[in-house]
């Protein structure tokens, strides 16, 4: 009997161990705006011209970072490096970005957030935009418009190599962005909806699309609706994991297809900014944050659940910046750039994090980190070891969240990279940027002409922040130094310690002339 006692209290020890540290791990929600700019939140730009007061709720009850940049300044690259902890300009998409039928981009065996959570006990769900490559099954002669169209593709088929490859066990969303085809959601691996091939203007309009290519649309799918259907599913996700496994932590990825163009808000919020789409957009975006933290609290959940709200670059063109701009407001607040841009406002974007058990209250954070960190920020959580091969460009910022002060210097750099694959490089107050014009056609029309303009430049971004004169001639030494360290990175194929590793692709290393002699790979 005795016997028989000894063996239940340690079954019952067991599983309350096993519960108690389920418990524990907190549940992570990421929510990444598309092209959403540092002006368009009111916690960070006082003279935003539309309410924000979720995410304004957000800033109150959590941390604001003001320094926390994209790795990249379009949505492809820097969704990869959100999800793997590695720079994208290391695989073969070294510019630009997929489209809507493009093959997946990420290996297969490299680990991601979501399997680094799996793997450890959560639940995983995506809702919203992948836009980082999947396999459909094409039939007959392939075409060459055949990624961006998909006209011989076969929607019976499951779809391969997509989210539920790479960690998730629920994905709900759209291939890339809202212009692009199909124009239709995918569940898990299949095409929603019955599908009519729109092969021209014509067609596009009749069915009631903006702005969009042409390619594959399906009946149930309208562009103003997207953004509430994500907002309903994660709930919806969110709410029956928690009643179907209720003492067991889960991760929501949630990439939104809002502000990104075609604009296109909900009725409910088309003329509520005063200001245009645009700001009817990312107050729909607002609201869909909100709807996010109601739900929190009616499941009384909020406290031990960690929720990160970012963008995956700068305000784009297509918001008119002129027209927003006469009427006071600014998208990339004080920066130089936009979208695409190595200047700051192509990667320099809202950044917040609550987490009511662990993270102070209305506190701001200078830090300089980058959304590639997030892996090693939730293995750092978790207390669990990264592989060497894994979240090669990843640094954890948990110690900045937990209040510990951190020095930018003992960071190290940060890689900036532009929509036509040009670098800068920052570490410190010492920003370098390999290309003129910050790597991009696009323009702020805001922006005045750098003082002392050439091939490269170097910006005090104490000092600067605004990259208004560039002083590489006064400082020949931190260029010296920010062009060996950028050649470092690259030829170890990581930016943190450990040991040397692989970049995918040697290609296209040309855009690297201005390291010729630095780089042991350039070609």
């Amino acid at each position: 009997m005795n016997k028989l006692k000894t063996i239940i209290v340690l079954a019952l020890f067991v599983g309350y161990s096993c519960l108690s540290n389920a418990q524990s791990k907190p549940n992570i929600i990421y929510i990444l705006a598309d092209d959403m700019g540092y002006g368009d939140v009111g916690a960070y730009n006082e003279d935003c011209q539309f309410p924000t007061p979720n995410l304004d709720r957000m800033a109150t009850e959590g941390m604001r970072f003001t320094d926390l940049h994209t790795n990249s300044s379009v949505c492809t690259p820097t969704r990869y490096g959100i999800m793997t902890g590695r720079y994208c300009w290391r695989t073969e998409k070294k510019s630009g970005v997929t489209q809507g039928h493009s093959k997946h981009l990420m290996a297969l065996e490299r680990e991601t957030v979501a399997s680094l959570l799996k793997k450890n006990g959560y639940n995983t769900a995506i809702v919203g935009k992948w836009h980082l490559g999947q396999d459909f099954t094409f039939v007959g002669e392939a075409k060459s418009k055949v990624e961006t169209t998909g006209e011989n593709v076969d929607y019976k088929q499951a779809i391969k190599n997509g989210p539920l490859d790479f960690g998730f066990d629920y994905y709900f969303g759209i291939s890339a962005s809202l212009n692009m085809p199909p124009h239709a959601y995918i569940e898990n691996r299949h095409v929603l909806g019955n599908l009519t091939y729109l092969a021209d203007k014509k067609a596009i309009k009749a069915a009631g699309l903006v702005q969009a290519k042409e390619g594959w649309k399906a009946d149930n799918f309208k562009q103003d609706e997207v953004l509430g259907t994500f907002t309903q599913k994660t709930t919806d996700w969110i709410k029956k994991t928690q009643t179907q496994f209720p003492d067991k932590p889960f991760f929501v990825y949630m990439p939104l297809n809002a502000p990104h163009s075609p604009i296109v808000p909900s009725k409910n919020f088309l003329g509520k900014s005063g200001i245009g789409e645009y700001g009817d957009f990312c107050m729909e975006v607002d609201w869909s944050v909100g709807k996010i933290l109601k739900t929190l609290d009616e499941l009384n959940i909020a406290d031990n659940t960690l929720i990160i709200f970012t963008a995956d670059n700068g305000c784009s063109p297509t918001a008119k910046f002129k027209d927003l701009h006469t009427q006071g407001h600014y998208p990339s607040f004080t920066y130089r750039g936009l979208k695409g841009s190595a200047w700051e406002a192509g990667h320099r974007v809202p950044f917040m994090v609550r987490w009511p058990d662990k993270v102070k209250k209305k506190t701001v954070n200078d830090y300089n980190i980058c959304t590639t960190d997030l892996m090693a920020t939730v293995a750092d959580i978790l207390d669990v070891e990264l592989a060497d091969n894994t979240a090669e460009d990843s640094k954890s910022f948990l110690p900045a969240l937990l209040g510990k002060k951190l020095n930018d210097e003992d960071r190290g750099g940060i890689v900036h990279h532009s929509d036509a694959g040009k670098f800068a490089i920052r570490k410190g107050k010492w920003k370098l940027v390999l290309a003129t014009g910050g790597g991009t056609r696009r323009k702020n029309p805001k922006d005045k002409p750098v003082i002392n303009p050439a091939d490269i430049e170097l910006f005090d971004m104490e000092k600067d922040a605004g990259e208004s004169t560039n002083v590489q001639h006064l400082y020949p030494e931190v260029v010296e130094e920010l062009k060996s360290l950028l050649a470092q990175y690259i030829d170890n194929g990581r930016s943190t310690k450990g040991s040397i590793q692989k970049n995918d692709s040697g290609k296209r290393w040309e855009q690297l002339e201005v390291l010729k002699g630095y780089v042991k790979e350039y070609k």
